[in-house]
């Protein structure tokens, strides 16, 4: 199971391009990995100056400030890491299928070189105003994968799928953290068969 690594940022972005866009984008990649290593409070514009090799001037000539930058590195990961889990996810033939690969691709990730849990709640975490553009990007992030998770769930037929999407997602949620915090990569094969259970009763209810 291929997994979400700095390896797979490097091949997303062109960085030895000189061009404009390849420079907006070498300093969003180093940015998002940075950020991800060391969080958004340790990610100053020296050390992304100095990582990046991209002059102070011409970050600024993108971006305005700090926290300009930091939003749409997010962004861009949130894009990606969103495409990559959902056909990662869909590799499996049927909805319940999909659903259980969903914690199978949450393990191979795991298990990824340089996974240090979820960027989105690792910088929500250091964010306090609810409102803060950062908050917002996490929170939009989880709505995506919520929204992906019903629209399994309202394939399966049962009764009350938002509800059952929104169990999920605890579940992967849950998982992540246990990851993260407790170095407990089986987390994820404890909420498969966590999930596998309330599938099962699902179903069971609903024929």
């Amino acid at each position: 199971m291929s997994g979400l690594t700095w390896e797979n940022v490097r091949s997303t972005f062109c960085i030895m391009n000189t061009s404009a866009t390849n420079t907006r984008e070498k300093i969003l990649a180093t940015a998002e990995q940075l950020i991800y290593q060391n969080g958004i409070q340790a990610t100053g514009m020296d050390l992304l100056v100095k990582t990046s090799g991209v002059a102070r001037k011409s970050i600024y000539r993108y971006f305005a400030t700090k926290d300009e930058v930091a939003a749409a590195a997010l962004n861009a990961r949130d894009v990606r890491w969103m495409d990559w889990f959902q056909s990662e996810s869909n590799k499996a033939d049927t909805p319940e299928a999909r659903i259980l690969n969903m914690f199978d691709v949450l393990k191979g990730w795991f298990e990824s070189e340089g996974f240090r849990g979820c960027a989105f709640i690792n910088t929500a975490g250091e964010v306090g105003n609810s409102e803060d553009p950062i908050r917002l990007i996490a929170k939009l992030h989880k709505q995506k994968l919520l929204d992906y998770t019903l629209g399994l769930c309202e394939q399966l037929g049962v009764a009350d799928p938002q509800a059952l999407a929104k169990q999920l997602l605890i579940l992967m949620e849950g998982a992540i953290t246990v990851a993260r915090v407790m170095g407990d990569y089986s987390a994820a094969e404890n909420a498969k068969a966590v999930a596998q259970l309330i599938l099962e009763e699902r179903m069971r209810s609903s024929s």
